[in-house]
């Protein structure tokens, strides 16, 4: 049930439609008309990285660069200790993505050699501290864009909690695509 000032959704005032119409017209005319051969290219694209194609082209929409590969947190892996293996599903998922740099960011107790050692993780960084400070996470996750000699917008982060989430922001990453929906 809507609370009080929530008009259900209803436009009171009179030009709905118009405005309606223009809003679509002028989206319409926003969006580029991509020849045909980009279209395909991209397509690829998305199905190299493992992405349904919507997603790719919001995330690449949204900062104008090509995706490069992904930083998955050790939590969206369902790594959660050193000596525990990669579980089978993260483990062809990973394997299926082609021309992709895949990352890993270990939170503790997990140490980045464990998950630099797993079958498909090119390389591992440890992960922020819950108790960091905003400041104390971006220099860490800096470190690791630094470490990896490329722009941290041309990666999206895998994770599965809110605190992961808001390593986009502080590194400035492409996006975030939460486990459940990666390895689906």
């Amino acid at each position: 049930m809507a609370g009080i000032g929530h008009n259900s959704g209803q436009v009171l005032e009179p030009g709905q439609s118009w405005r309606t119409y223009a809003w679509t017209k002028a989206r319409r005319d926003l969006l580029p008309v991509l020849p045909i051969e980009v279209v395909r290219l991209r397509v690829k694209r998305a199905a190299e990285l493992g992405l349904p194609y919507k997603t790719y082209a919001g995330i690449r929409a949204s900062n104008g660069h090509d995706l490069i590969g992904f930083l998955f947190s050790s939590n969206a892996l369902r790594v959660l200790r050193d000596g525990q293996a990669l579980p089978e599903d993260r483990k062809a998922r990973l394997a299926g993505l082609v021309n992709t740099a895949r990352h890993g960011v270990a939170h503790r107790p997990v140490t980045p050699t464990h998950l630099a050692g797993l079958s498909g993780i090119d390389r591992a960084f440890a992960a922020p501290r819950f108790t960091d400070s905003w400041s104390a996470m971006r220099r860490e996750l800096d470190g690791v864009s630094a470490a990896l000699r490329q722009p941290a917008d041309r990666f999206v982060l895998v994770g599965d909690t809110d605190f992961e989430r808001e390593w986009v922001a502080a590194a400035r990453l492409a996006g975030y695509v939460s486990a459940d929906a990666f390895f689906a």
